[in-house]
């Protein structure tokens, strides 16, 4: 993503259902520069092969995926990343952020050669739940975490979901490797 798609963002970020499990409300045109502006001009995952997405269908934008490496200290020594999405609300149910999300895998195994990628969301959520069992990723638990204000359906917790690059080869008709040095 680069500083060109920030007025695409905006098209995200200022609808509050769009931003409903994220913040509980729209950003402003103001909020979206000031948040995204500094990681549309951030390269520096791109070096690992990570980074951040927009997606068009039929030269329309329809949504951005990304993939973070987390806390990572080097970022070219990055073995699992965080895996997110989001579509705007006219093309929701049409399987956009399945298949955006299903591209980010390949590329994240078969590619940058990841060992895991997780996903996370309120347990409330169950849109973007169905969208990580779609991509063949499965439920590793629930967490509860204090927030300042938090957002209604925040006392059910945090669902955080995984997929590893076993579990991706053997869906995509690879074979995983037998022992852990044989991950790329």
């Amino acid at each position: 993503m680069m500083p060109v798609h920030l007025p695409l963002l905006h098209q995200l970020d200022t609808d509050p259902e769009v931003m409903r499990f994220i913040l509980g409300r729209a950003r402003t045109a103001g909020e979206t520069d000031t948040f995204w502006g500094p990681r549309c001009a951030d390269t520096s995952a791109d070096t690992a092969g990570l980074g951040w997405w927009v997606g068009f269908h039929d030269q329309t934008f329809i949504g951005w995926w990304d993939l973070s490496p987390g806390t990572a200290v080097d970022i070219n020594a990055v073995i699992e990343a965080e895996i997110g999405w989001r579509v705007l609300r006219a093309r929701w149910r049409r399987g956009f952020a399945s298949e955006g999300a299903r591209v980010l895998l390949s590329h994240a195994f078969d590619t940058v050669g990841l060992h895991r990628v997780w996903a996370e969301t309120m347990a409330v959520n169950v849109a973007s739940r169905g969208v990580m069992r779609a991509i063949g990723m499965h439920h590793v638990r629930t967490e509860q975490r204090q927030w300042d204000q938090p957002l209604p359906g925040a006392d059910q917790g945090e669902a955080i979901y995984e997929i590893t690059r076993g579990d991706w080869l053997v869906r995509s008709g690879g074979r995983p490797p037998e022992r852990a040095d044989q991950l790329g």
